[in-house]
């Protein structure tokens, strides 16, 4: 039965995400004589982990019980009191975890916890899928940097945009809708310059309600961002930030007085070192990104091999022309294209979105 109730704290753990960053989103079950007792979501950061969640449900009746929790649970003091403490003193008798946190401050000292207070503890349940579901705060973890997601709207013939440089809208309702989920559930939506004086794009997310808005980041190397424009408009209501190279003292006060946040950072003429920008969101302890860049700025995440994963909305339309994506990250040859792994495709009425993870 370990394996049903483990399924069960992942699911739990589903109803956190995008909710309680910079903590990851985890899942606990309690059960005991066959009968789930307590069950708890990571809260919001600073309240409740999980597994407090689920001993404060299952009350007294925790002792001699036992515990699936998706992830190692944690043994240092941060916003809240360490959870080995609160397991220990609940005469939980048996730990199921489904994965070890990789973060130095756990990293294995919550199970050696447990078992030092007399607690059984077992490891390693549907860890493919849990590396999956936490694969942010892994990443953030594990390369020190934030996550990065390529996301892109093409035609079927793979083109973004038709001759004309129109776009809109290549995608339908639903695809827009699942962009929108997904802007609500990672810390940042990341575009470039060109791509915001365009479209005037606010990159918040709308059409969704109890949600939290990720912070807008753009790149903007020579600060060329209007005063005007919507995203500076309404940072006073929705959090932006401007990471540039140079540009007027005055110019950047006037965005600080809007409400944006500002970012030097090392570059050359009209781009910035793209490394430096992940040190600095991973610094501020941002486990995601979500690209909506145009093609340039794509091709130089690319190139930099900052994508951790794809996320490709095909319209139903053909466009024909020369408006393809990532022209300019030209791999020459089929050898030398770049595979994707555990590709998933859905089907959004009548486009359909696939998803992968580059092979580098």
């Amino acid at each position: 039965m370990d394996k049903y109730y483990m399924k069960l704290a992942i699911r739990k753990a589903e109803e956190s995400r995008g909710k309680c960053s910079p903590n990851p989103f985890v899942g606990a079950i309690i059960v005991k004589d066959g009968k789930t007792i307590g069950e708890g979501s990571t809260m919001p950061y600073g309240k409740d982990h999980a597994e407090i969640v689920a001993l404060r449900e299952a009350g007294s009746q925790a002792k001699g019980a036992t515990m699936y929790v998706s992830l190692e649970p944690c043994c240092h003091i941060g916003k809240t009191p360490p959870c080995t403490e609160a397991i220990i003193k609940s005469g939980i008798s048996r730990v199921v975890v489904g994965i070890l946190d990789p973060n130095p401050l756990v990293a294995g000292k919550g199970i050696k916890a447990l078992k030092e207070a007399g607690i059984e503890v077992v490891c390693g349940f549907f860890e493919e899928t849990i590396n999956v579901q936490l694969e942010y705060y892994l990443c953030y973890m594990l390369k020190k940097r934030p996550f990065v997601i390529w996301k892109t709207a093409l035609s079927l013939d793979g083109k973004y945009a038709a001759s004309d440089g129109s776009s809109r809208w290549i995608t339908n309702p639903a695809s827009r809708r699942q962009v929108h989920k997904l802007r609500a559930e990672v810390e940042v939506v990341l575009a470039g310059i060109n791509s915001v004086s365009k479209d005037n794009a606010m990159l918040n997310v709308r059409g969704l309600r109890n949600v939290k808005q990720p912070l807008r980041v753009v790149l903007d190397p020579l600060l060329d961002i209007s005063e005007d424009a919507m995203l500076v408009k309404s940072a006073q209501d929705y959090p932006a930030m401007i990471f540039y190279h140079q540009g007027e003292e005055s110019k950047l006060q006037t965005l600080r007085d809007a409400g944006l946040k500002t970012q030097k950072i090392s570059g050359h003429k009209d781009e910035l070192d793209l490394y430096e920008v992940m040190q600095v969101l991973w610094e501020m302890k941002l486990y995601s990104v979500l690209l909506e860049t145009g093609n340039r700025l794509s091709e130089a995440f690319w190139k930099a091999k900052l994508v951790d994963k794809c996320m490709i909305f095909y319209g139903n339309r053909i466009l024909g022309g020369d408006k393809g994506s990532l022209k300019a990250y030209d791999r020459k040859n089929i050898d030398r294209a770049i595979q994707l792994h555990n590709v998933r495709i859905r089907k959004l009425q009548d486009n359909v979105l696939v998803c992968g993870y580059p092979l580098w």
